[in-house]
Order: C-alpha cells, then structure tokens, then sequence
C-alpha cells in the first residue's frame, strides 16, 4: 500500500509573504479612507514636512523661516501661512509649487491667527506684546493693535466675522474683540492657562482648552460666559498630567476631539452629553489635532516625540506613528 503524501509545509518566505499579504489587507481600507498631504511645522528644523496620507511616507520636506508653528490656508486661495516667531513674519507658500511666494511681518513672536471672514486681515496673537495684532493681507501692514492679556494664543474669528475671540494664557481670560473697531467688548474668565478654540457648527458654543486645569471651558457665544466644564481625569495620571492644548470639532457637531498634551492622548468627547468618552494613547506631549476632510482619520502632532500620530475615528485606534522632525508644532492635511 502506497504511504500517503503529506502536503509540503509552505516555505519560512512564502508564509512572511502571505502574512504581509494578509496585514496590508487589513490596512489598505484604512488607508483608502483619506488622501492628499499633510504639512507639518518643525519649530527646530525650520521646515514643513510632507506625509503622503495614504502611504504615510514622508515625501519631502518645505524650507520656511525660523520657528514655524501656526500654519493656515488663506481663504479661496491655495495659499498656505506660516507664522514664524523666531522671523517675526509669515512665510506665505504656494501649495501647488510648494515654494515660498512671499514674506510679510506679523509683529513680534507672532503666536497663533486667523483670518478676517474676507480673508483681507489677519488677526494674530503677539505674545511678547500682549496684544492682538491686526495685519492687512495686500499691503502686508499692521494696522491696529488691541492690548489683551500677557501671553496672549489662540485667535478664532466667529462664524458670522464680527467679532474675534484670544486667550490670555497669563489672565486666564479669553477676551471677545470687535472685528471692526478693535475694541475689547468682554473678557471671560476660564481655567488656567487656555490655550485653543474650537467652535461648535451651529456657532452657539465656543470651546476653549485649559492648559493647567486639565478642562474645556464651554462659552455660550450669545450670552458670552461660561456656561459649562469639561473635567479630564485618566487612572493612573495625575491632573497635572494632563494638559489639553489642540481640540477640534467634527463637522456635524457630534463630537470634538482633544489632544491632551503630556497625557500623551487623545480623547474623545461627546458633544450633546459633554462625556470623555475614548482615548487613544499617542506620542509623547499630544500637542494639536486635525481631522481629515472625510473625518475618517485624525492627525495628532506629538511635540516631544518628534512625530505624529494617525488615529482611526471609527476603531479609535492609532494606527501609525511618522518621524516629522524635531519638535513639531501642528498639521495642515491639503486634500
């Protein structure tokens, strides 16, 4: 009677191969869900890193001025801006040749912007002034300062363009200034050190990170006062571990996502019920946070770790980690 012939095992490479095989599988859906570039500010390096968003491969890098940090496409134009603190200017980029276009001042040690809701002025935070610096876009001039607390950071234009919201991360405030005259109409005492702004869709609430207070202050934008507080608390850390900086809001309002600072988190929050839902542990100082334009995806940029993280939403899981420099300060994605 013939002995029976066993099926040959499959070889050591054929079984990496279909093992890889399997793995990229699984990512490949992942990946399908978010293409463009991710830009990413080094305030060490000097430069803006490009990530591939579907590869996660760096692909190049942009040489801008000194200290990069708060970067941000101008209104209806494939322009991005980069404030410098070290320059005391933006580097202002042209995102299809990926070549500087055009330098203009912004003040001293130029912190955080945004734009008029025509896209003519800049509103910038100017730390080492204290002060909200008012830049004409076409002539590059600085034509108004309103005086605010020490250290002043965030800025966020309102919906509507009529009036500016900045932290004073020294005052614990966050002032709402006229957009028109300049003038200061309120100032709203948080927690300590507030950091960033994120505005809910329907423009009814404004939420601001607290540094040093491990909190969200929730600001009704009609009746300009705090009106709740979100607490974060994680086992085993201790509060002032935990550091909220970067927030962002999804689109249909549903949820809003905080990077956590030295927590090195992401959390989740809920935005009807104000619950901490899911965090997801990323690099290390999760510093800012970005969505990408189908939300699938979010991009954590982890200043001590030198990377950034790409989060799933829907898994709420990291799913990979790129070296981008030393100190990296934020992501723009162009999709």
């Amino acid at each position: 009677m013939p002995l029976c012939r066993l099926p040959r095992r499959p070889s050591r490479r054929l079984s990496h191969s279909l093992s890889h095989a399997l793995a990229m599988a699984a990512v490949l859906p992942l990946l399908a869900h978010a293409q463009g570039t991710a830009w990413i500010s080094s305030e060490k390096d000097h430069t803006i890193t490009l990530v591939d968003m579907t590869t996660f491969a760096v692909t190049g890098s942009v040489a801008t001025c000194k200290r990069p940090r708060h970067m941000q496409i101008a209104p209806g134009t494939q322009l991005l801006f980069v404030a410098c603190a070290d320059s005391s200017r933006a580097d202002v980029i042209d995102l299809a040749t990926r070549k500087s276009v055009r330098r203009m001042p912004l003040g001293d040690d130029p912190e955080a912007f945004d734009f008029s809701a025509d896209g003519k002025t800049i509103f910038v935070s100017l730390e080492d002034e204290g002060a909200l610096g008012f830049v004409d876009v076409a002539s590059g001039k600085l034509t108004r300062s309103t005086a605010v607390g020490k250290e002043p950071e965030g800025v966020k234009t309102s919906p509507d363009g009529k009036v500016v919201y900045v932290t004073s991360e020294v005052a614990n405030l966050v002032h709402v200034v006229d957009a028109a005259s300049g003038k200061v109409l309120k100032n709203i005492a948080v927690g300590k050190r507030p950091r960033r702004f994120a505005i809910t869709p329907d423009g009814k609430e404004l939420w601001v990170t607290n540094e040093l207070s491990a909190s969200v202050s929730i600001i009704s934008t009609a009746e300009l006062k705090v009106v709740d507080t979100i607490r974060f608390e994680l086992k085993g850390l201790r509060a002032d571990d935990i550091t909220p900086v970067g927030i962002t809001m999804a689109r249909d309002g549903k949820r809003a996502f905080v990077a956590l600072g030295r927590a090195n988190r992401l959390a989740f929050v809920d935005v009807a019920t104000r619950r901490v839902g899911e965090t997801v542990l990323v690099g290390k100082r999760a510093w800012h946070v970005v969505l990408s334009r189908n939300e699938a995806q979010a991009w954590v940029t982890n200043g001590l770790s030198d990377d950034i993280t790409v989060v799933d939403v829907a898994a709420a899981k990291a799913i990979k980690s790129v070296p981008v420099g030393r100190v990296p300060y934020m992501s723009v994605l162009v999709e």
